[in-house]
């Protein structure tokens, strides 16, 4: 990933830890599988054993409120955003035991109704600054 590209993972503010651990962790793996040029190669320690590669840049992890996830969601609606990645994650789909499960539940749920719980923005570092560049890290 260049100089110029960012990502950020944002969270619901005050979800449980278990939830908002399961939530980063579905968001990073579908980002690492939409770009997978962030993913360095795997690396040797000194005992020759082999670690798998790990994102070679920070991805900060923000939190924040509902109604101000929702608004970034709609100011990516209306700007120019072909070149970002943006993975989001709801409640409904935290809820579902299943992914056909998932899949019908979402066929049936408008828009308005879903509760996003966390969301994966990776694009052109001034946009992913301007969208989140007020969030506060998740603590």
């Amino acid at each position: 990933m260049n100089e110029e590209k960012k990502c950020v993972i944002v969270l619901l503010k005050g979800l449980p830890i278990g939830l908002a651990a399961n939530a980063a962790a579905i968001l990073g793996i579908t980002v690492g599988k939409e770009l997978p040029e962030l993913v360095g190669e795997s690396v040797m320690d000194a005992d020759e054993k082999i670690h798998l590669g790990i994102v070679e840049r920070p991805i900060p992890v923000l939190s924040c409120k509902e109604e101000d996830m929702r608004e970034i969601l709609e100011r990516l609606d209306v700007m120019d955003d072909s070149d970002m990645a943006v993975v989001d994650f709801t409640q409904l789909a935290q809820r579902c035991k299943t992914y056909w499960e998932y899949i019908e539940k979402m066929a049936v749920t408008p828009g308005k109704d879903l509760v996003y719980t966390g969301i994966a923005l990776c694009g052109e570092k001034k946009k992913v600054d301007k969208l989140t560049g007020n969030l506060a890290l998740l603590r």
